[in-house]
């Protein structure tokens, strides 16, 4: 289901969940599921609701930690991503049938995400660049780059209690990606490597990734996972540290390797 802007709302969607509704696979639950192979980073196996989990940016990772809840059956919504591939998504779990996506929500998104979080069981937000305030100091320009109209940061404090109090209410899962101050979980890809590319030559295959959780409460202490993010066959799964070469781990530690192209950290 795809839903576009319509000023400064939804458009009209005959088949969008009414307020509240949840996922056949997820009622009487405290916590939406996610896929097996993210499990081990989340304190509860899973995405408790009521709360706020954080991505650093977008990418595969957000899209698999909806895909659990999706393929269970819960509602999901998708803010202010227009580059979101529902496709990819489909391949990992996501339901297209229950999936509203709101690629621009324009200057109203509190708005608009807080009717997403009133019918969907898990919104997927990134929130627009912040402009600066009359006066407000700017950060340092970089000589000879243009001006930048935004910058990616921190939804204010006054939307943000608004938009979690609407999130406590609905006991759903706000996942946004970038800064949300309070956040209960944080995930971020600490470092990557693709397989398959040779000297100069070969196919990008499968993506190793070293991924780190933490938060506040039971999330505080740091749980880090090796995944396949993707694997060769599209799925997000587990993966063996042992099994793969990465410049950042000593050699001695990887008695099997499998040599990857890094291509961030």
């Amino acid at each position: 289901m795809i839903a576009r802007p319509s000023g400064h709302g939804l458009s009209e969607v005959s088949e969008a969940p009414g307020a509240g509704a949840v996922g056949a696979g997820a009622v009487g639950t405290g916590v939406l599921p996610v896929l097996p192979a993210l499990r081990e980073l989340l304190p509860r196996g899973g995405l408790t609701r009521g709360s706020v989990v954080t991505v650093a940016e977008f990418g595969l990772l957000a899209l698999a930690l909806a895909a659990g809840a999706s393929a269970d059956g819960a509602w999901c919504g998708i803010a202010g991503v227009p580059e979101a591939g529902v496709l990819a998504a489909a391949g990992l779990g996501l339901n297209a049938e229950r999936t509203l996506l709101v690629p621009d929500p324009g200057h109203a998104w509190p708005q608009v995400v807080a009717s997403l979080l009133d019918g969907c069981e898990l919104v997927l937000l990134r929130p627009p660049p912040q402009v600066p305030a009359p006066g407000a100091p700017r950060a340092p320009e970089t000589l000879g780059a243009p001006r930048a109209l935004g910058v990616r940061g921190a939804p204010g404090a006054q939307i943000r209690q608004r938009l979690e109090a609407t999130l406590r209410r609905g006991r759903g899962v706000l996942l946004v990606v970038g800064d949300w101050p309070g956040a209960q979980v944080r995930l971020r890809v600490l470092t990557q490597g693709w397989t398959g590319l040779g000297d100069g030559h070969g196919r990008l295959r499968a993506c190793c990734a070293q991924v780190m959780a933490d938060g506040r409460g039971e999330a505080a202490v740091p749980r880090t996972r090796w995944l396949w993010l993707p694997a060769e066959d599209g799925r997000v799964t587990l993966a063996e540290p042992a099994d793969i070469l990465v410049p950042d781990l000593p050699p001695a530690d990887l008695p099997v390797a499998r040599r990857l192209q890094v291509v961030g950290g």
